[in-house]
């Protein structure tokens, strides 16, 4: 993997913060953009600029062509059976809150459950939580162990016949472990419950396979893995898709419309009301272009290389305190310094170019678990680098002196 040569793509990290070369360790909130996705959606709105599905005119023809071709590339991405199971949203967030006021609202009742973990983010809690207020269904969480992560005994008390819907990480993006999805599907169907997995952080790092990990539902956004933003996927079976109703209705979605009633397109377009994101469609079609150009299994082996490296020489810092397990993180690590705030810690480094994320990382249920209301998250992805990590080092050193009460 020819770190430098990947670099050459990301034209914003040719910049200087503060004097200092920019290092931007903050990919698990947004990875930044390769010149080719760029390029794609500026070549969209200076040529091709028109809507889909409507138009028999020639850009029409050609903003439909590229936006469908998207979804087949999004469809053989992620190893979907069909290309109609892929839905395109927002984001993470929609597609969760399409399932939970679709589905889940109309197959659960009082007394079911819904079962998530406290390790999640916010995006995959509160729709759950609201869908639990509207239909009784009770909401049941999977226990954590101290570091924060759960054990395959724990799904296992805690899915039972009751269980309508599990719904949990692929990766936390706090603790950067990988959750075992597939045990906890095959646990889940033995009591007839559905499974949804929230791939936001996995999509960027792992390669997926829908099929092999035999989740009903599979979310994730575009802006993770080198896409635009305000584009993201529900990926759905087929069978579970059939029997949603919209929650979006209006244009573009409509079979047949009366004065009183109207019927719906087939999958998927039923789900995608309105003018849809076409051009953040295209460009998370290059975007995956881009990714499988390099190689998952590369940018995997890469990004736990880059996060070993960054562990081993966190453990000599003294004061440093990283939450999680050691072994098994891909692509970032949390944590805090000393009696440092971590806004403070993450302004100081800022001072020396090193871009990082401080905060709850929208996951207050499990901050409080670990007993820290923020912490400081430093994550890496495909066009980081050694050096880099060895200026976040540098930094953190520096703003230990900085603050010499640690």
């Amino acid at each position: 993997m020819d770190i430098s040569r990947i670099r050459e793509f990301f034209p914003i990290l040719d910049q200087a913060i503060n004097s200092y070369p920019l290092a931007y360790l903050d990919s698990a909130a947004s990875a930044q953009k390769p010149i080719q996705v760029i390029e794609a959606l500026k070549h969209y709105y200076e040529q091709d600029n028109a809507n889909v599905h409507r138009g028999v005119h020639t850009l029409g023809s050609r903003a439909t062509e590229a936006y469908e071709g998207a979804r087949i590339k999004v469809a053989q991405f992620i190893h979907a059976k069909r290309t109609e199971e892929v839905i395109f949203t927002r984001g993470t967030t929609s597609s969760i809150n399409l399932v939970a006021s679709s589905y889940v609202r109309e197959i659960c009742k009082e007394g079911d459950e819904i079962v998530v973990s406290a390790m999640e983010h916010h995006s995959n809690l509160l729709p759950w939580q609201q869908a639990a207020k509207a239909t009784g269904a009770v909401l049941k969480y999977i226990p954590l162990q101290a570091d924060g992560t759960f054990s395959i005994e724990a799904v296992e008390n805690t899915i039972t016949d009751r269980t309508k819907i599990v719904s949990v990480s692929h990766m936390s993006n706090v603790l950067g472990i990988v959750n075992p999805v597939k045990q906890i599907a095959t646990i889940a169907h033995k009591h007839g419950a559905v499974v949804m997995v929230d791939g936001a952080q996995s999509i960027a790092h792992l390669k997926v396979d829908v099929q092999e990990l035999d989740c009903d539902f599979y979310v994730f956004s575009g802006h993770k893995m080198c896409g635009p933003t305000g584009i993201g996927v529900l990926y759905g079976k087929k069978t579970y898709l059939e029997q949603m109703e919209p929650i979006e209705f209006g244009g573009e979605m409509i079979a047949d419309v009366g004065l009183y009633d109207a019927s719906w397109k087939e999958l998927p377009w039923k789900f995608e009301g309105g003018t849809p994101m076409i051009a953040g469609a295209i460009g998370l079609g290059v975007a995956i272009d881009f990714l499988e150009q390099i190689g998952l299994d590369v940018i995997e082996a890469h990004d736990k290389q880059l996060t070993r490296y960054a562990v081993e020489q966190m453990k000599q810092i003294e004061h440093l305190t990283m939450y999680g397990p050691v072994e098994g993180r891909v692509g970032l690590v949390t944590f805090n310094v000393g009696k440092i705030h971590p806004h403070d810690l993450a302004t100081v480094l800022d001072m020396y170019g090193v871009a990082i994320r401080a905060g709850h990382h929208c996951c207050q249920p499990l901050m409080r678990h670990l007993g820290a209301s923020a912490t400081a998250r430093a994550s890496f992805y495909l066009y980081n680098t050694e050096g880099e990590v060895d200026q976040f080092l540098f930094a953190l050193n520096k703003t230990k002196e900085y603050f010499k009460e640690v």
